[in-house]
């Protein structure tokens, strides 16, 4: 059998995820065995005995799997013969699973960087998908979601007492709403003031651009 033959069985029972190979090629006559360890140059042979070793990877720090066909159909060319086998793999490292905090948990830190006398606020919702901006918005709606930010997502009001926007409390269960849903984001806030006492009014002003929320 020629030796891209013997490649590709190899290659097709392999797992998935391998990484690298270590394959061993074994030809009887010094010669021809020479002559191939020579073909397979660009893989980095070493010689034991009477058989050629070398190696495949898929991670850039050898031969493909491509090349490794490449080379192998080159000794075919020349007609010499030989038993590839296949002596050890190795999968790839699953890349680590980075924890991401939740939206409500975002929330929360953000909160416990505020004044203690925190009255009124304006935060913004940047959700990583605009196709959740509509189920997000359903969602939060008990927040007054305005869709003003340029960005998927939207601004709200905050207020800790007494005024305009909803609670702290009832921002953090629409956001534990979103998270529940899979909807990712990150959440910030904008604008804040402490220590306002209405006068006339139920709450404070902000004015974003040129228009008062």
């Amino acid at each position: 059998m020629r030796l891209v033959e013997q490649w590709n069985g190899i290659e097709s029972g392999l797992d998935p995820r391998w990484n690298d190979l270590r394959l061993s090629l074994r030809i009887g006559a010094e010669e021809a065995r020479e002559r191939a360890a020579a073909l397979l140059g660009p893989a980095g042979p070493g010689l034991a005995g009477d058989t050629v070793r070398f190696y495949v990877a898929r991670g850039g720090h050898g031969i493909g799997p491509e090349a490794a066909r490449r080379l192998l159909g080159r000794i075919d060319a020349e007609g010499i013969g030989g038993a590839l086998t296949l002596v050890g793999s190795s999968e790839a490292e699953a890349p680590p699973q980075v924890a991401r905090t939740t939206l409500a948990a975002e929330w929360q830190a953000a909160q416990e960087v505020l004044p203690s006398d925190w009255s009124d606020l304006v935060a913004e919702l940047e959700l990583d998908s605009s196709a959740d901006v509509d189920r997000g918005a359903v969602l939060c709606a008990p927040l007054n979601p305005i869709q003003s930010t340029g960005r998927p997502g939207f601004r709200f009001r905050c207020a800790s007492a007494r005024g305009y926007g909803a609670s702290a409390g009832m921002v953090g269960r629409c956001l534990a709403r979103l998270d529940e849903a899979g909807i990712t984001g990150h959440i910030r806030i904008t604008q804040s003031l402490s220590d306002v006492h209405p006068v006339g009014t139920q709450g404070a002003t902000f004015i974003g651009g040129r228009r008062p929320t």
